[in-house]
């Protein structure tokens, strides 16, 4: 006897095979979903990030810089492209883009604010070996110091999420803090933010940016060539 089909495709004359099925459809949906969640929150991607740092290769030579004309630009982006939050907020939600929990406050704090005139900003990502740090770990405010000195600038709080939605093809496992002045969180705690991409999508998280921090000398940094701002070009949004 030949075997009917209902709507799902699974033939009636086999109602165990049909249930059998079923579960294994739903136990594979509810892991999906569970390993989702551990890897999409901010919390477990920077984690996740910190976790690596026993295996992680060496940190890179210092190079010579005397300068910030010494330092290969890296990326121009476009600033002041947005006239409200709501905006940002809606782009970043339309191309996929998180934001982390922590980030999502800060970016939402009176201290974090949009230029009101479309500037590009011309960007080099450093790490604190590259500027010279010997050792393994050097603190925030030794590796801000450092580059201020060289001529480098710390970034408008607005550059992070202008990066994260400019820098779409940020390979997995590369983690860029934003060198900028921390923007407190409703509890006092400095924050600052940094463009990501742990492996499970694009994420803009927020992180410590206590002066004494102390963080991996093979951490890049991003922070703004001087004297580089100018009429902004057309935002690079789409892929």
């Amino acid at each position: 006897m030949s075997a009917t089909y209902d709507e799902d495709g699974i033939g009636s004359a086999a109602p165990s095979a049909k249930r059998a099925v079923l579960l294994l459809c739903s136990t594979l949906i509810l892991v999906a979903v569970d390993e989702a969640k551990a890897q999409c929150t901010a919390r477990d991607v920077l984690r996740n990030h910190l976790a690596l740092k026993a295996a992680a290769p060496a940190a890179a030579s210092p190079i010579s810089v005397s300068s910030a004309a010494d330092i290969q630009l890296w990326k121009k982006i476009a600033i002041g492209t947005f006239t409200d939050l709501a905006a940002l907020r809606s782009t970043m939600g339309a191309l996929g883009c998180s934001v982390g929990s922590l980030a999502d406050e800060i970016i939402a704090r009176p201290a974090f604010t949009l230029s009101g005139e479309k500037t590009e900003v011309q960007l080099v990502a450093i790490s604190a070996a590259e500027l010279g740090f010997e050792g393994e770990m050097a603190t925030l405010g030794n590796i801000y110091a450092h580059a201020q000195l060289l001529g480098l600038r710390l970034a408008p709080a607005e550059v992070a999420p202008q990066l994260r939605l400019q820098y779409l093809d940020q390979p997995i496992g590369e983690f860029l803090i934003i060198a900028m002045d921390p923007i407190r969180t409703s509890a006092g705690e400095p924050v600052i933010l940094t463009v990501a991409n742990g492996g499970a999508g694009l994420i803009l998280i927020g992180q410590n940016g206590q002066d004494d921090l102390e963080v991996p000398a093979r951490s890049r940094f991003v922070f703004v060539r001087p004297g580089t701002f100018g009429p902004a070009l057309p935002a690079a949004f789409g892929r």
